[in-house]
């Protein structure tokens, strides 16, 4: 199994930084699903959920996010959150 790497920050301080299978995104033009080997891409988000899933099939780890940008790229996936809070 393939793993990326994620990472959420917000101007405050870095929230988390892990490994996943796969990592949800609310994009501005619609949510997107981010596996390892993804296109670089750089995307605003609106406000909504990321989810980060360890494994396939795994319960997710829900983050809300409010604005931001998401950056996806050859080392994983960065998410630059206004202001995020780990939901479970």
């Amino acid at each position: 199994m393939a793993t990326l790497t994620f990472e959420l920050v917000t101007p405050e301080k870095a929230v988390l930084s892990t490994t996943a299978y796969m990592v949800e995104i609310p994009g501005s033009e619609g949510d997107m699903g981010v596996l390892a080997g993804h296109a670089p891409v750089m995307t605003t988000i609106r406000d909504g959920e990321v989810r980060v899933y360890a494994s396939a099939g795994a319960t997710p780890q829900r983050i809300s996010v409010e604005g931001g940008f998401a950056e996806i790229g050859d080392a994983g996936v960065t998410v630059l959150a206004e202001r995020a809070t780990i939901l479970n």
